[in-house]
């Protein structure tokens, strides 16, 4: 073996060493679950998890079920996504405090509101317009799921 490969191997073994240590000292495995908990792996997120336990929602959809897609590629490609932002801004501490949603992330909150309350609001008068893109729920109902 050259020593331009065991030099390789040995940086190899090292990132992914480090990478390893990271996934689980940041408890990345809890952010393939459903666990609100894992939610509150980041301090920051305390004041959104007492909000969401104080709020209408709390006993009938968890974080995932307003934050993520319905479908399953959905799901995770969006929590793959959130997940390296959020692990890049935490880990450079570029974040607003108090955090905001992303234009992305109200999308799929918007659409998940339609999902589950579709009937309702079908039956609601929209003067014949798309009800799926005119509908923002979160104008009148911003605090449905989080009470400030």
């Amino acid at each position: 073996m050259s020593k331009l490969n065991i030099v390789f191997l040995i940086l190899f073994g090292v990132v992914l060493g480090l990478g390893c240590y990271s996934f689980i000292y940041a408890k990345g495995y809890s952010y393939m679950s459903d666990d609100p908990k894992a939610c509150v792996n980041c301090h920051i997120m305390n004041e959104n998890m007492d909000s969401w336990i104080k709020g209408t929602h709390h006993h009938v959809a968890k974080c995932n079920d307003c934050h993520l897609p319905h479908n399953i590629v959905g799901k995770y490609a969006v929590k793959a996504l959130n997940g390296f932002n959020h692990s890049a801004a935490f880990t450079l501490q570029n974040f607003p405090d108090p955090i905001r949603i992303r234009e992305h992330s109200l999308k799929v909150v918007k659409s998940s509101c339609l999902s589950c309350h579709q009937p309702m609001v079908q039956a609601m008068n929209h003067g014949g317009k798309n009800i799926n893109e005119e509908t923002n729920c979160l104008h009148c109902h911003r605090n449905v799921g989080h009470v400030k």
